[in-house]
């Protein structure tokens, strides 16, 4: 090779080697420093891509579940308001069966009445439970319904019971007759707006349609007769008996929470002031199947518990002040047990306020139950995607250190190799003189 002084190729060559070893070496040392083989999308841009989103879907897999935490903490606050409710619920029906008992006087009921009136209010208030300044139970968050009518079925009377059957023809489920007299009386109480209602009547040769329509002021009536299908509920779905028989179905007369009836009871006495037992175990039994509500649109709370638009969890929290539960009236009047025969209106009353409770507390535990589950379900997602993106951004320290050692020992070894090149050219010297 001749022996030049302009272009010094050598050392040109070396150079070169020397810059790829400086920029693998700065790499490596990026990658041993960040603990990632892919710190910018010029080292993968498919890769980087690829990783981006699953960072993206980590991130949002993490703000689900925090929302599921969230949601499922919601949701104890609105159980906890129910739960206490069902607590005084139970106390009251207790306080409503010592009412009834003739041992006590005017005065003691009135005492009673007192206590039942202070529980009432409290009712309220849990009802005005708030999370995150949410009201939760008192209304403002019912799922779509329409405006339904209070609907108390019987399944206790013989199925082939109709409005126009006569008292005194009325059968049990069996088909055994109640033994009911045209000499005895029929009494009817219930509890509408708050205020207990009874009234009482011979009964003679009445139908069943007739005396309840009668002794009601025409509040309710016989809405079905002789069919398993006792109407249709807030969503729009047929509701039929739980034994799919025929049965006798009461109904309000209007639709509305203001309108409800609420602790309808009839029970048979005969010309002597005795208590027929068997009749009355029958009558006794209406059970309501289709809950009073205001028309309503859907105002559920929803729950975003996944990455995409539309993965959520709506839950319908319905009314549970004491007005919607049957307690209480709109001028604020309560159950009354200030006689034996109202205290008697005010233990179904009730009975059908705790049934209105627990169905809500078992929406809400339902609620809480899938929660959890999906708390489990977005943890374990986010732990999986979490490892797939490892697994394409993640450095092996041990290879990156390997490859940072080499780089290293190549670069030495050019900036070493660059200053023999450099040398090189004087040599030239040696020719002048």
């Amino acid at each position: 090779m001749a022996m030049v002084v302009k272009n010094n190729m050598s050392a040109i060559n070396t150079l070169n080697t020397l810059n790829k070893n400086t920029n693998a070496l700065k790499k490596s040392l990026e990658k041993v420093s960040s603990g990632m083989k892919i710190n910018s999308a010029a080292d993968d841009a498919s890769g980087y891509a690829i990783s981006e989103r699953m960072r993206v879907q980590i991130r949002s897999l993490d703000q689900a579940n925090q929302n599921a935490q969230n949601g499922g903490s919601m949701m104890k606050v609105a159980e906890g308001a129910v739960s206490s409710t069902v607590e005084i619920l139970k106390t009251l029906k207790e306080k409503a069966v010592n009412a009834a008992n003739d041992t006590n006087t005017d005065s003691d009921r009135a005492t009673i009445q007192k206590e039942l009136d202070q529980s009432i209010d409290q009712i309220n208030d849990n009802a005005n439970v708030t999370f995150n300044g949410k009201y939760l139970v008192d209304g403002s968050h019912n799922k779509k319904t329409i405006a339904t009518t209070t609907r108390m079925t019987n399944q206790s009377l013989s199925a082939n019971t109709e409005k126009t059957t006569k008292l005194v023809d009325l059968a049990a489920r069996n088909g055994d007759p109640l033994n009911i007299h045209s000499t005895d009386t029929v009494t009817v109480s219930y509890v509408k707006d708050g205020k207990t209602v009874t009234a009482s009547t011979t009964v003679g040769d009445k139908q069943l349609a007739n005396v309840v329509s009668s002794l009601t002021g025409g509040a309710v009536t016989v809405a079905y007769a002789k069919t398993a299908s006792i109407g249709i509920d807030g969503s729009k779905n047929a509701v039929n008996t739980a034994s799919g028989e025929n049965a006798i179905t009461l109904s309000a007369k209007t639709a509305g929470i203001d309108s409800q009836i609420a602790g309808f009871t009839m029970y048979i006495t005969d010309n002597k002031g005795n208590v027929n037992k068997a009749a009355n175990a029958s009558l006794d039994a209406f059970e309501e199947s289709i809950r009073a509500q205001n028309a309503s649109e859907d105002n559920s709370i929803v729950l975003q518990v996944g990455t995409k638009a539309g993965q959520s969890i709506k839950v319908g929290l319905t009314d549970m002040k004491a007005h919607a539960l049957g307690l209480q009236g709109t001028d604020g009047s309560t159950i009354s047990v200030g006689t034996q025969a109202k205290a008697n209106a005010a233990i179904n009353a009730l009975d059908a306020a705790i049934q209105k409770a627990l169905d809500q507390q078992t929406t809400i535990g339902a609620a809480e139950s899938r929660l959890e589950y999906t708390q489990a379900n977005l943890t374990t997602a986010s732990e999986n995607v979490t490892s797939a993106e490892s697994v394409i951004r993640d450095a092996d320290m041990a290879k990156e250190m390997t490859n940072y050692t080499k780089n290293n020992v190549l670069l030495q070894a050019a900036q070493s190799m660059l200053s023999q090149a450099n040398q090189s050219s004087s040599n030239v010297l040696s020719l002048l003189q």
